[in-house]
């Protein structure tokens, strides 16, 4: 089977909602940030649908014995925000993954061999940041990409393709597929600057 990258855009009107309001340019700070958590937390529900380890186990209720299905806490997860912006979509992640280690410093030097990965980037540009991370994972002993999950609120073709190019077998979850970049590297339409745009009040309109 020919290895590709998977982008997967969730149709879902929730992630939608929160795209929008990141985008508009009256969105103020602290909505801006919110936006930010709420696609990490949406984005990261449909990331592991399919995709964390799970067992079938009995339970007895107060009534009778049936069988129910629980997260396998043997196999670890490693959280990897790309800071600064990445730690604002694993905010909102850290909801629904919240025994996931989270690893602030990077990529550790050695991951456990089965060890699934979660690495939160805030926009994919031209790609070349979120390369350099997957590259630094393979070096880390991560041979096996589709142990990886990548969560980003945007994603530029440009970069999609570079990732495309170098690394194949890679999913990667995103609210939007913008189509290009301006002569600055900017995703365009994109949501702007997210660490400038939750620093800094832009105006009392909003989307909230």
């Amino acid at each position: 089977m020919a290895k590709t990258l998977r982008v997967v855009v969730p149709p879902h009107p929730l992630i939608a909602h929160w795209l929008t309001v990141l985008r508009h340019a009256g969105t103020p700070a602290a909505l801006f940030a919110t936006g930010m958590e709420e696609l990490g937390r949406w984005l990261s529900y449909e990331a592991v649908r399919d995709w964390l380890p799970h067992r079938r186990e009995t339970v007895t209720t107060p009534l009778q014995e049936t069988e129910g299905s629980v997260i396998e806490g043997s196999v670890p997860l490693l959280a990897i925000p790309l800071l600064p912006g990445g730690l604002s979509l694993w905010q909102g992640a850290r909801q629904v993954l919240p025994n996931a280690e989270l690893c602030l410093s990077g990529v550790p030097e050695k991951i456990e061999s089965q060890a699934g990965i979660v690495v939160f980037i805030d926009q994919v540009s031209d790609g070349q940041r979120l390369l350099k991370t997957l590259q630094d994972l393979a070096a880390a002993g991560v041979d096996d990409l589709r142990r990886v999950r990548v969560i980003t609120a945007v994603a530029a073709s440009p970069g999609l393709k570079v990732l495309g190019e170098t690394i194949p077998d890679l999913t990667l979850h995103t609210a939007c597929i913008d189509e290009a970049l301006d002569d600055a590297g900017r995703v365009l339409p994109g949501i702007g600057a997210p660490v400038e745009r939750m620093l800094i009040r832009t105006g009392p309109e909003s989307l909230a």
